[in-house]
């Protein structure tokens, strides 16, 4: 492995290293690798990162009897018409 020595950061730069190696919880040196490789295309970026929190509210909310009456309703729904598919 070798070593690199980058000269001339400004504390605008410094900075904002420092801040994101904190978010991360990595250290700068982490940081600054990984930032080189994703902008030099070493690493690509993840792909599908959106988080959708729309339906939170209805986590843990509902009772046995709303889980038992909803799941009855699901099931129903799941059996296969012998009809349709000959």
């Amino acid at each position: 492995m070798s070593s690199l020595s980058i000269r001339g950061i400004d504390d605008e730069l410094s900075e904002r290293l420092k801040q994101l190696a904190i978010e991360e919880q990595k250290s700068v040196n982490s940081v600054v690798l990984n930032v080189l490789k994703q902008h030099l295309g070493i690493i690509k970026g993840k792909k599908f990162t959106q988080s959708f929190h729309d339906l939170d509210q209805l986590f843990g909310s509902w009772d046995s009897i709303q889980f038992n009456t909803i799941q009855g309703t699901v099931d129903s729904e799941r059996h296969i018409d012998p009809e349709i598919w000959k």
